[in-house]
């Protein structure tokens, strides 16, 4: 199973090991398009136009230290993705405790999305840095767009033959879009919260606690050892897990969209 997973604005401060080096990360076929993403992230943030590189980041005025953290990516110290990525999807995951099975499935399984690596695995060795999948480098073009055509070969080819759980959000989840019987092997999740109003049970799209949500539920797969080896075995297993699951009507050779309800957050 492959579970693709959303970065995080928050990260940590700083790294404690030896700076960024392609070698020691995973999808080295990717290396070429992050050494490109790299050099002009690096280049925008130490140049002259201080404002013009906030812009294309989104960067609001508070966050010019970003600028000058980007600059220095190429001497910065790293530290694992597991450990890097610290916003509310991964405070809920909490991959640190995970039991040592559970952590070496999450290792294996888990994939995160980046605007400026592509996408990792837990244990590659990156920078903190700020580069959002909506952003325009000098060079590049849209972030969103470079990726989606650098993805689409590699993801396909890492998602193998099992069931693949995406969790990003829209923005990251247009980088790669599974086509076909690949398709059918995906499942996204909408987290939904119902409550009553006057009486009639109400359901509405959850917005943050959305992701809390996805990061218990990634936890709880991990921890039950849960090795699905279709789509639907991998919805089954949700609900085998005591979460509530709605499976949408899905056409033949498109994504299966599946969602989940909550009543308490």
């Amino acid at each position: 199973m492959l579970i693709l997973l959303p970065p995080s604005e928050g990260k940590a401060d700083a790294g404690t090991g030896r700076r960024w080096s392609p070698d020691r990360v995973s999808l080295p076929e990717l290396n070429p398009a992050r050494e490109r993403v790299l050099d002009a992230l690096v280049a925008l943030c130490a140049g002259p136009d201080q404002e013009a590189a906030r812009d294309a980041l989104g960067l609001s005025e508070g966050q010019r230290g970003e600028l000058r953290r980007n600059a220095r990516l190429r001497e910065a110290a790293t530290a694992p993705a597991e450990r890097l990525y610290t916003g509310v999807l991964y405070e809920a995951l909490e991959l640190a405790s995970l039991p040592a099975a559970a952590q070496r499935a999450a290792r294996r399984s888990i994939m995160i999305s980046s605007g400026l690596w592509g996408a990792v695995r837990l244990a590659d060795r990156i920078p903190p840095y700020r580069c959002p999948i909506g952003a325009r480098l000098p060079g590049i073009g849209r972030l969103s767009a470079y990726w989606r055509r650098e993805l689409t070969p590699v993801l396909d080819a890492a998602a193998g033959k099992g069931p693949v759980l995406d969790l990003r959000s829209g923005a990251y989840a247009a980088t790669w879009t599974p086509r076909g019987t690949l398709a059918e092997r995906t499942v996204t999740v909408r987290v939904l919260h119902e409550r009553e109003v006057d009486g009639v049970p109400v359901r509405s799209v959850v917005s943050h606690f959305n992701k809390a949500t996805k990061g218990r539920l990634v936890r709880d797969l991990l921890v039950a050892g849960a090795r699905p080896r279709t789509a639907d075995e991998l919805i089954g297993t949700l609900g085998e897990l005591k979460y509530t699951i709605v499976d949408q009507a899905t056409a033949p050779g498109r994504i299966r969209q599946v969602d989940l309800v909550v009543t308490d957050l």
